[in-house]
């Protein structure tokens, strides 16, 4: 991991996490837990409308949780119910936090490389649609990040479980002079709870 990663990282209390957002959190436990015993992959699709801050924000964070505590076999996917862009805010406030971001298509859709050490795969961030080809179609937990779209989805096709963890949107301090501090405020709660619920999982 990026020493200015892990200065990050050192610097979450994820165990001050009040008990009613702990009892949110346990269903995620509970399947990465039992895809873990049963050592199968952990196929995990953070869900939001748009897919441009929430669940970009989750998937990238669930998946250096997963390997700062070494947990194998986690896959993390994003996806919205429909297709706008990964707003440039949320890629910089990541860079800003220690990942390394790289842009490999610079489109209305822009496409980002997003690295949390150098000798594993980059997360691939950009807006698609929940269901898109890129991500999986069985075998997988859809948390849903925003209200809306737990309330406007009712049926996620091939999920296993649908579990909602849902955020508040940074999107409201967009064109303010809080969108710094909103978008890492949200970032470093969605990177607390992510890495709440991956040190909770035994190998």
């Amino acid at each position: 991991m990026y020493q200015e990663l892990f200065n990050t990282v050192q610097s979450l209390q994820w165990d001050t996490i009040d008990a009613d957002r702990k009892e949110i959190l346990k269903p995620l436990i509970s399947f990465i837990q039992k895809k873990t015993d049963d050592h199968k992959a952990i196929n995990l699709n953070f869900i939001c409308t748009h897919n441009s801050r929430r669940s970009h924000l989750a998937q990238i964070w669930a998946q250096a949780a997963a390997s700062y505590f070494s947990i194998a076999g986690v896959y993390c996917y994003s996806g919205g119910t429909e297709t706008t862009a990964l707003f440039p805010k949320v890629a910089e406030t990541l860079a800003d936090q220690g990942f390394k971001v790289f842009s490999i298509a610079d489109t209305a859709n822009p496409v980002y490389a997003i690295r949390y050490d150098d000798n594993s795969l980059p997360v691939i961030g950009f807006s698609k649609k929940y269901d898109s080809p890129f991500n999986p179609d069985s075998e997988f937990a859809a948390i849903m990040t925003c209200s809306q779209a737990d309330g406007g989805c009712p049926f996620i096709p091939g999920a296993e479980k649908r579990i909602p963890i849902t955020f508040d949107d940074p999107k409201i301090s967009d064109n303010t002079p809080e969108q710094a501090a909103v978008y890492r405020e949200r970032s470093l709660q969605i990177a607390e709870e992510m890495f709440y619920i991956f040190s909770h999982i035994k190998k």
